[in-house]
């Protein structure tokens, strides 16, 4: 396997950032389906209304964001980014004023 595949600079964190409305009955059910949604396609909560999903490639990435789009719920902002490992681990992240590390993440396998 050519060792190049998985560098810093290759593998690719999908950011999915949304506000959706929760006014009514309805907007809560449309809110929870869509996080249900990126919860099945393999998402993970980083905080309130931000998920992340770590990709081995910027074309798997894409097969993702491609996901994402199709399942946009009709109201609300919704923010799709795509950044690197290595800038993913340069990240500061604080629980208050405690620093923290980056979440740890396995190597992930798919098959298609």
């Amino acid at each position: 396997m050519n060792s190049s595949r998985f560098n810093a600079y290759r593998i690719m964190w999908i950011m999915i950032f949304f506000d959706l409305p929760t006014d009514t009955k309805q907007d809560r059910k449309i809110y929870g389906e869509f996080r249900k949604q990126l919860l099945k396609d393999g998402f993970t909560m980083f905080q309130f209304s931000i998920y992340l999903r770590h990709c081995p490639s910027k074309e798997t990435a894409d097969v993702h964001i491609n996901r994402v789009k199709r399942m946009l719920p009709e109201k609300g902002h919704i923010g799709i980014m795509c950044i690197t490992d290595k800038q993913f681990g340069n990240m500061e992240i604080y629980y208050g004023k405690k620093d923290s590390k980056a979440p740890k993440v396995s190597q992930q396998l798919e098959l298609f």
